[in-house]
């Protein structure tokens, strides 16, 4: 299964993690790396369904699905119907 946010769409990126600094100095032995989303695996009843779903979404999913309602939600993400 791939590391992607079911509501917002979010995936790993590659990036560097060095300073000017250090490239300067030519040493840089490691390149890019992988940063990954921060997902989290939730249960969520929804009491218009009246039964519970899980999914993986991000932190920043979460807070989106506090805002407009979780229902609201997954249903504008086509996960519910």
């Amino acid at each position: 299964m791939a590391r992607i946010c079911a509501i917002t769409g979010k995936h790993s990126q590659v990036g560097g993690g060095y300073s000017n600094r250090t490239r300067a100095t030519k040493f840089n032995p490691t390149g890019a790396r992988r940063r990954q989303v921060n997902l989290q695996k939730k249960t969520l009843f929804i009491p218009e369904l009246g039964k519970k779903v899980t999914i993986t979404v991000s932190a920043k999913g979460l807070k989106t699905m506090k805002k407009r309602g979780a229902y609201l939600t997954l249903k504008k993400a086509g996960l519910v119907k």
